[in-house]
């Protein structure tokens, strides 16, 4: 069954489109992570032009992403307190990554910004996730004890910056200036990209601020919920590129995949999860780098663009 997409203006099958958003709804909800580093990839692999790809599945996030928070709600599996600080700097962020979005299109280079940007972020991030998580998978082998938080005298500096807050549910006393940075910089890439920005904020989550694996997901879903939100918002008005047809597709099978996914987290050893959430994102960033050396099917494009007088 095939439907039209009036903006990315091409046909593609609603099973296809359901089956991936359920897909990807699933492992946002076991990870507790936005979902967008996958499905943007997977919409572009499809055809779907990439500043559709990206402004639309911000739709799914939200949507996949909200239900992943009020489950965390119940679970009591989230730091409010924390994540009220994550999202004032991610609000700034994504109105940044909306705007440099759009000048990147003008420019004639956004496709270019897209795939350089997934490449260099999934292979460091990923790297440095796996490197953990094999350190930890022998140390236990070799029976050692594998030190989750840091002893007394060895807090990271950034720490004791200025404007100390204490996030009770997190187990953290910390400056907020770090906090707020990282935040900004999470909401512009996912603002850019057109994911949550979750494969970059639980990992940062469990090794830079130490927080409790339990306490991660909940509060890094209820970050890309607010943040996500206000790139979908600031893509539609600014950018006119939220396909509103592949949205709903979108939404419907990742609410569904989301559900199963969240159940299925709870159960996931903390170090198991670290692997394969390093395993995914590594997977996705080679993926990408063959866009970079393999010759495409068609090396030349047609494309219109608007004189200025």
């Amino acid at each position: 069954m095939q439907i039209y997409l009036p903006i990315a203006e091409m046909p593609v099958s609603v099973l296809l489109i359901l089956g991936m958003g359920a897909a990807v709804g699933f492992i946002s909800g076991l990870f507790g992570i936005g979902g967008g580093f996958l499905m943007t990839p997977l919409l572009i692999f499809l055809g779907i032009p990439p500043a559709v790809a990206v402004a639309t599945q911000s739709a799914q996030i939200v949507a996949s992403s909200t239900t992943s928070v009020l489950n965390a709600l119940r679970r009591n599996a989230l730091d409010l307190k924390l994540g009220g600080v994550l999202v004032a700097g991610g609000f700034v962020g994504s109105a940044l990554g909306v705007w440099f979005f759009a000048a990147a299109r003008r420019a004639g280079q956004l496709d270019l910004v897209i795939v350089v940007s997934y490449v260099t972020l999934f292979m460091v991030v990923g790297s440095l996730m796996l490197k953990e998580s094999v350190r930890e998978f022998w140390t236990k082998r070799r029976g050692g004890v594998v030190r989750v938080k840091r002893q007394a005298g060895e807090h990271a500096p950034y720490l004791f910056w200025p404007m100390r807050m204490r996030f009770y549910r997190s187990k953290l006393y910390a400056s907020v200036i770090p906090i707020l940075g990282f935040a900004l910089f999470v909401g512009f890439v996912g603002a850019l990209l057109g994911i949550g920005g979750g494969f970059i904020m639980v990992p940062a989550l469990l090794y830079i601020f130490r927080v409790p694996t339990s306490i991660v997901v909940g509060t890094s879903q209820f970050q890309i919920v607010c943040t996500t939100l206000v790139s979908l918002v600031l893509h539609a008005v600014a950018n006119q590129a939220v396909d509103i047809v592949l949205a709903m597709l979108l939404i419907a099978g990742g609410v569904f995949g989301a559900q199963f996914g969240a159940r299925a987290g709870r159960n996931l050893r903390a170090e198991l999860f670290r692997f394969l959430l390093a395993l995914l994102l590594l997977a996705v960033g080679i993926r990408f780098s063959l866009e970079l050396v393999l010759t495409p099917n068609e090396i030349f494009s047609i494309t219109t663009q608007e004189m200025r007088t």
